[in-house]
């Protein structure tokens, strides 16, 4: 029998884990001098109350909910891959290939070819360590990192050496051609007379994300391969004496999370860019992590977490840009939820089984 029931679990664990977060964030601005209300008024308001702040808002989110699914993959089959960081890197130069290289006649073409090319190769980039990780015992989380650094040096070389125009000085290849240029969000939905999400860079890729979440879900949850990933990550010798393969799983697995990854580069590089640049990432594939354990490895939950830390990215940006809160500590802003919502997870979830235990007793 369960400690609590399942929807404590996925909604009040994490819902009291951001509670403390924004506890303990509120003292630190409060160290410094600040007022929390008038720091949270200001987020509010520059990431939900405009239509531009909503426009960031949700860039951020695509970002994150690709990120998210992608270790959600990896977490079913128990597996860590913190090398999503460097598999969307991988994945951006798919997509810069294919977009200055192939004619297009229209962005809805190019949006297709670059999201295979962007899974492509963000899932070769995730091969060679879930291949150490099945046939050789390598741990996962160690070739992911390193995984990481190689992607960076290979992407800083092709972007000064091979990719970079003539003349240019700055590590990115040159604009991509128009007809692959992606509606954003102010493209489709504004007007004359109502001029939304002016600026922002939300674009059609947000959609494809929410797809992805569908996706995610009928493969995990209503196909035989998602039910042999979740048999693995639940019990690899019960799964062995099922006949399902360690190796293929792993593998398999991987390369489903470093596609994800390799499509978060979509959003960065073909979405708001338009071109690839070397920093593009920004370290959302770390982001990621958080994402995937806030929500429970579950689509609608990693949807939510992505919103969640989208609009602490955007209004981390308006406090920077309007108050004396440095930058820096709306990082220590965001790491304490990821500290909450991960690393201490057991401090907010063993009081609570407490609680439904002695709730189930005295009924």
């Amino acid at each position: 029998m369960d400690k609590m029931p399942a929807w404590a679990d996925a909604v009040l664990v994490p819902l009291i884990s951001i509670l403390l977060a924004a506890l303990l964030s509120a003292l630190v601005i409060l160290a410094i001098g600040e007022s929390p209300l008038d720091a949270l008024t200001l987020m509010i308001e520059g990431a939900l109350m405009r239509s531009s702040g909503w426009g960031y808002t949700l860039y951020y989110t695509t970002n994150f909910i690709f990120t998210g699914l992608c270790v959600a993959v990896a977490f079913h089959a128990r597996m860590f891959n913190i090398g999503g960081e460097g598999q969307a890197m991988i994945g951006g130069l798919g997509v810069a290939l294919v977009c200055l290289f192939i004619p297009f006649p229209h962005w809805s073409v190019a949006l297709l070819v670059a999201t295979l090319a962007a899974a492509v190769f963000g899932a070769l980039w995730a091969l060679i360590p879930a291949y150490l990780q099945a046939k050789r015992g390598s741990h996962i989380v160690i070739t992911t990192i390193m995984f990481n650094f190689i992607a960076a040096a290979v992407l800083n070389y092709v972007l000064v050496n091979l990719l970079r125009p003539t003349g240019a000085m700055d590590p990115a290849t040159a604009t991509f051609p128009a007809a692959t240029h992606l509606p954003t969000f102010q493209d489709m939905f504004a007007t004359p007379d109502n001029p939304l999400f002016r600026g922002a860079p939300a674009n059609v890729t947000f959609f494809l994300a929410v797809l992805a979440c569908v996706a995610f879900w009928l493969v995990m949850w209503r196909t035989r391969l998602g039910y042999e990933i979740r048999a693995f990550g639940h019990s690899e010798s019960a799964a062995k004496y099922a006949g399902i393969s360690p190796v293929r799983i792993t593998v398999v697995a991987m390369l489903m999370s470093g596609g994800l990854a390799g499509m978060m580069a979509l959003n960065t590089t073909m979405g708001e860019a338009e071109r690839l640049v070397l920093n593009a990432t920004e370290g959302a594939g770390f982001i990621g992590i958080a994402v995937a354990l806030m929500g429970r490895s579950h689509p609608v939950g990693i949807f939510l977490a992505a919103l969640l830390f989208g609009f602490l990215y955007q209004g981390g940006a308006e406090l920077a840009l309007w108050t004396s809160i440095p930058r820096e500590l709306i990082t220590v802003i965001q790491a304490l939820v990821i500290l909450f919502t991960g690393a201490l997870d057991n401090m907010v979830r063993m009081p609570l089984e407490r609680v439904f235990l002695a709730l189930r007793k005295g009924a």
